[in-house]
């Protein structure tokens, strides 16, 4: 009776470590997939990059490269991409970073001869 309820337990266990997060991440995946619409930045199962440039029911017209599209199902969606915020960098940054570098406007960058003759890095 003993050894029942130890494998009971076991079971339960089990199901709430490893197969109940397993489920939820794959209805989460599944949802992402789903709503998925044009526009939207993917990453296809085979590694490529592209965006959606038309859903055409469970298939999608994804553009990997200016003009060169591909025609895949959904399925073959691995994630999308949350869209990229273009980051300002504004003046009072840069001035403290030059501030912590210990850069003034009037100084010049200094430069190696190896910087200032462009064939140096080629000799070997």
């Amino acid at each position: 009776m003993q050894f029942l309820i130890v494998m009971v337990l076991l079971l339960v266990v089990m199901y709430v470590l490893m197969i109940r997060p397993q489920r939820k991440r794959q209805q989460e995946q599944q949802l992402m997939i789903e709503g998925a619409r044009v526009g939207d930045d993917v990453l296809t199962t085979g590694g490529i990059y592209g965006t959606i440039e038309r859903v055409e029911g469970d298939d999608l017209v994804v553009e990997i490269a200016d003009g060169l599209t591909v025609h895949m199902t959904r399925r073959g969606i691995a994630a999308v991409l949350p869209p990229e915020e273009e980051e300002e960098v504004s003046d009072e940054v840069v001035d403290a970073a030059e501030d912590e570098a210990g850069i003034t406007a009037d100084e010049e960058p200094v430069t190696s001869e190896a910087d200032a003759d462009a064939t140096a890095g080629d000799r070997r």
